[in-house]
């Protein structure tokens, strides 16, 4: 691994789509749990971007993530992703996630590298069988 791709950060702003909605009017939008793994997400895919193959991705496999702290819509977010392991085609990365104030998330991220040329066909393949599952 080159050092250039150990640790990436990536800036986000919270947007009243990131936001949850659900808690009356008396308490403004905040970013939501799955919007923030979704930006720890894209950041460790951009991570380790660098070290694959041409006609490769990555796919998410696991999150084991803790959300820390409220975000309030119009705020900045900080993603750090830092790969701390690739094993065959997985790579394991540790997350972090600050707004201009807080640490407002943490935790543990894998992906595995795909052949795009062989996943594509596969997915379209699952894609034609909607309907006709039991």
């Amino acid at each position: 691994m080159s050092e250039e791709v150990k640790v990436l950060e990536q800036h986000y702003v919270v947007t009243d789509a990131e936001a949850v909605h659900f808690m009356g009017p008396d308490v403004p939008p905040v970013l939501s749990t799955p919007s923030m793994i979704m930006w720890m997400e894209l950041t460790s895919r951009a991570n380790a971007g660098p070290l694959l193959k041409p006609g490769e991705d990555t796919v998410g496999m696991t999150v084991d993530i803790k959300h820390l702290a409220a975000t309030p819509v119009g705020m900045k977010v900080r993603v750090v992703s830092k790969l701390t392991q690739v094993e065959g085609r997985v790579y394991s990365f540790e997350v972090e996630a600050f707004d201009e104030s807080d640490k407002i998330g943490e935790g543990f991220h894998k992906r595995s590298s795909v052949n795009l040329a062989k996943f594509a066909p596969r997915i379209a393949a699952k894609k034609d069988t909607i309907g006709h599952a039991g």
